[in-house]
């Protein structure tokens, strides 16, 4: 199975500047566990987590006033979407990282979570 198997297609997409509070509300209402996040002035794009949101309130910084730009991976990992299943999960256990951003050139094509993986073999071996 490839990472186009199980990727999502549908990216939640944040901004730098939305405060914790704004991008937290918008994973919960989309039930993912990240966000894809686009810097309009030229930085390219990192991820925004569940673990990142959950760090900086047990800091006892305020997800009103924080922003996501203070809290985001910048160095993130890509994949392409014809990797396999397996090399995904690979690269994401060595890493210790859940979601995997997937590219095409600098395009974001979807996002593949060690959930989806996990469902994917699931189900692989639910039709064997």
């Amino acid at each position: 199975m490839r990472v186009s198997d199980g990727m999502s297609a549908l990216v939640l997409v944040v901004g730098p500047g939305h405060t914790l509070r704004q991008a937290s509300r918008m994973m919960a209402a989309r039930q993912v566990g990240a966000a894809v996040v686009l810097d309009s002035e030229g930085q390219g794009f990192g991820i925004l987590t569940e673990r990142d949101v959950l760090r900086s309130v047990a800091a006892g910084q305020s997800p009103d006033t924080e922003v996501v730009g203070d809290h985001l991976t910048r160095d993130v990992v890509v994949a392409d979407r014809d990797w396999s299943l397996d090399e995904a999960a690979a690269v994401m256990l060595r890493g210790g990282f859940r979601h995997l951003i997937i590219t095409s050139g600098a395009e974001v094509e979807g996002v593949l979570s060690m959930r989806d993986v996990v469902r994917c073999w699931s189900r692989q071996r639910v039709e064997v």
